[in-house]
């Protein structure tokens, strides 16, 4: 019997992914996970966690923030597939930090993200969301959040993943703590 090789859902196209790879030679792009720091910070310490991923980590400011300004000393696992050196999928990790990635991802490919965020949380996640469009374009053109939707439609496909520890608005979008559901 012939074995079948199965290949992983794709989560970037080749074309966006080299899109991204520019927009992350600009310095000011992939800012905002430093201002979730704190928070990431305060989840940390509540689930006593000894590693992370950061899922979509560009160029990994949110672990730098972490250690120098909140001395957070945990491992730190990098996840980006447009940074070359993090581009491989990430395992699984107890928990996971995905912050301003997901209204990022082509709308295409949304599901197949929000099922590898669900392969790879195996305790707690914080994921961030914002809702507007962003301050930067892509090269082509396009608002660089290719995803501009309510919570409304964003709880339902976290949901069907996650169970809900908490959700919270803010400004221009929400951030969600959630958890693996248990089979």
């Amino acid at each position: 019997m012939a074995q079948v090789t199965t290949h992983p859902p794709p989560l970037i196209s080749d074309e966006y992914r080299e899109m991204q790879r520019k927009l992350h030679e600009n310095p000011d792009y992939g800012v905002a996970s430093v201002g979730y720091a704190p928070l990431v910070a305060d989840i940390i310490k509540a689930v006593d966690a000894t590693e992370m991923l950061d899922y979509g980590a560009g160029k990994g400011r949110l672990g730098k923030t972490l250690r120098e300004q909140f001395n957070v000393q945990l491992k730190i696992h990098h996840y980006d597939p447009a940074v070359p050196e993090w581009s491989a999928p990430p395992k699984p990790c107890g928990l996971v930090a995905c912050i301003d990635v997901l209204e990022h991802i082509e709308p295409d490919l949304i599901e197949n993200v929000l099922d590898d965020l669900k392969r790879v949380t195996l305790g707690v996640g914080v994921f961030t969301v914002h809702t507007g469009q962003a301050v930067k374009s892509l090269p082509d053109g396009r608002n660089a959040h290719l995803i501009q939707k309510p919570p409304a439609w964003w709880l339902p496909k976290i949901l069907e993943r996650f169970e809900l520890v908490t959700f919270n608005r803010m400004p221009m979008g929400f951030w969600v703590a959630v958890e693996r559901k248990q089979s």
